[in-house]
């Protein structure tokens, strides 16, 4: 079995629904992602996934929704004020901890047609999440 990883940093806002910890308020985060993909098989390259595929699809779908962007659950009253005021935000259906976010970039990762198999979300130095997908859990 072969596996690749690749790190992409990105900064994120969020803010935790029905929590009564610091993290009710909105902050951000010096995130950083770590991305394994899995395969017994290597392409004519002899490459599982070129690196830069990677950063190419994934990075790239980060980039354009979550980078630099305030990640708030759909039901956060101070989305409509932040629509409103042009602000970008990306919704989730589920509150945006890390563990949410790091199944997020899984699920699209895979949409991607990546062979992923697990996401770490780095939220700060300490502080990681990580997700596996279902048939691993």
């Amino acid at each position: 079995m072969y596996r690749v990883t690749r790190e992409i940093s990105f900064c994120y806002g969020h803010r935790l629904l029905n929590y009564d910890g610091k993290c009710r308020h909105l902050h951000g985060h010096n995130g950083r992602l770590v991305v394994t993909l899995e395969s017994s098989t290597l392409d004519a390259r002899g490459m599982l996934v070129d690196f830069a595929d990677i950063k190419r699809s994934v990075q790239r779908w980060i980039d354009d929704n979550l980078d630099h962007n305030m990640l708030l659950h759909k039901d956060d009253p101070v989305l409509p004020i932040l629509i409103e005021r042009g602000e970008r935000v990306f919704v989730m259906n589920e509150n945006p901890t890390a563990e949410n976010i790091a199944r997020l970039i899984f699920e699209r990762s895979v949409e991607l047609g990546l062979p992923v198999v697990e996401v770490q979300l780095w939220e700060t130095e300490n502080c990681h999440a990580t997700y596996l997908g279902e048939s691993r859990s």
